[in-house]
């Protein structure tokens, strides 16, 4: 089975996806921004299921795939704090959560020697809060008649945010045997 398949090349469009999405930003073309974060969010949705439906799964795809999450993200909460439109504390808890994560797998990987860690339950409620909280934001600036929750939204967030944090630095403690 190749590795340019329909899964995998939904998850590369998700990445390409991203200088385009930053440069809407940057030019206040909040409606193409918005347009390109559900369409990288259906092709988040869409990869997954085809490569479990045509059994298309690949290395590269269990690789890409969290990575190109990660990169539209990290980059959406760094361009929205820059632009004022969520605020710099929350975009420092997202990228600290992040470092640890890929430490704590890092470290697993060379105390260990494995490099498959399973996202947790917490983990992707984080990352589901972390999307929702992005497009609120886009539909908002868009719409302007949505209820004012950006604080709840926020504060939401970031709880699961640092919970799911500390909940892969307790799994990586056990998998190494030191908790």
């Amino acid at each position: 089975m190749g590795v340019l398949n329909l899964p995998n090349a939904l998850t590369i469009s998700r990445i390409v996806i991203i200088p385009i999405f930053i440069t809407a930003i940057v030019y206040k073309r909040y409606d193409y921004a918005l347009y390109l974060f559900l369409i990288a969010a259906l092709t988040d949705m869409f990869d997954g299921l085809f490569a479990r439906l045509k059994n298309q799964k690949t290395e590269l795809g269990r690789f890409l795939d969290p990575l190109a999450d990660k990169f539209l993200l990290v980059t959406a909460f760094i361009i929205l704090s820059t632009y004022g439109l969520i605020p710099k504390w929350l975009t420092i808890t997202v990228i600290s959560r992040d470092i640890i994560v890929i430490t704590g797998w890092f470290l697993l990987y060379l105390i260990k020697d494995t490099s498959r860690v399973e996202p947790s339950i917490l983990g992707k409620t984080a990352i589901g809060l972390q999307s929702m909280l992005i497009a609120y934001v886009l539909i908002d600036i868009n719409l302007l008649f949505l209820p004012d929750i950006h604080q709840i939204l926020q504060w939401i967030t970031a709880s699961f945010t640092i919970l799911s944090g500390l909940h892969y630095i307790y799994r990586g403690l056990k998998l190494t045997h030191a908790s």
